[in-house]
């Protein structure tokens, strides 16, 4: 059966981001993911974890000025000592924390920028960045994501991802499969998940298009999560979308899961 993770910057908003966690382990989640982590101490995040006996399954590494309007630098020319530093930092956190995925995310690229200098870029800290994670056992993982919701952003389709995760040609560097955006920009998710599946490190579900709970939209999540399963796919799901409401009296639609998960 699908395990899931709690998306703590999207649910449970109703709370206080540290508080979070034993909501979602009320909830009955045994999982959490979520953007950043770098506004607390690890070891305050670690606490949290292990009082409410969560796992933590994902988090992204520094992405620039988010503030700003930035979206990862990853493919980002001129930046790459910074893209460094923020990789360090990301696994110091990874360490205390736990996890063994990470998400580094592109980036924006403007429409008269060099997109060859950038996926130029892209490869060569993705390589520094898998080279510093398979010393402590982590994945590093990349997302396509769509330009609706993200204007300019640097990859946006499956087999761009695929093609970039062959190049660089290192084992622990997969796809996240974030089946929200993949339907946007692409959809035939059935068919991609079936012919990507061996390169997919982490899979997130979302309605499409409101993003809200996934038994809106759509897409036929019990289908596409009865595929996963059978694909063999043995991560957690993250649930990053947004509750049309309160995060717990919107999650009808998970509990036949963890009722069988028990």
């Amino acid at each position: 059966m699908p395990r899931f993770a709690a998306n703590l910057t999207m649910m449970y908003n109703e709370h206080a981001f540290l508080d979070r966690f034993a909501a979602a382990a009320q909830d009955g989640f045994k999982a959490v993911e979520f953007l950043f982590p770098y506004d607390f101490r690890a070891d305050e995040i670690k606490a949290r974890l292990d009082a409410s006996s969560l796992t933590q399954a994902l988090f992204n590494a520094p992405p620039g000025d988010w503030a700003g309007g930035e979206r990862g630098i990853a493919s980002l020319p001129g930046r790459e000592d910074e893209f460094r530093r923020g990789i360090d930092t990301a696994l110091d956190y990874a360490r205390v924390i736990g996890n063994r995925k990470l998400h580094v995310m592109a980036g924006l690229i403007g429409a008269d920028q060099p997109r060859a200098k950038h996926r130029e870029v892209y490869l060569s800290n993705l390589a520094h960045a898998a080279r510093a994670a398979q010393a402590e056992g982590i994945t590093v993982v990349i997302e396509p994501i769509n330009t609706r919701d993200m204007p300019g952003f640097f990859l946006t389709r499956q087999d761009e991802a695929q093609a970039v995760c062959a190049e660089v040609g290192a084992p622990n560097l997969k796809v996240q499969f974030d089946c929200y955006h993949c339907q946007i920009v692409e959809g035939d998710l059935a068919l991609k998940l079936k012919r990507d599946m061996a390169g997919i490190g982490h899979i997130q579900i979302a309605g499409v298009p409101e993003r809200h709970e996934p038994d809106t939209g759509e897409l036929n999540y019990p289908y596409l999560l009865e595929l996963i399963d059978s694909l063999g796919y043995d991560g957690y799901i993250g649930c990053e979308y947004r509750p049309r409401a309160g995060t717990s009296a919107g999650l009808g639609w998970l509990k036949p899961y963890l009722n069988a998960n028990r």
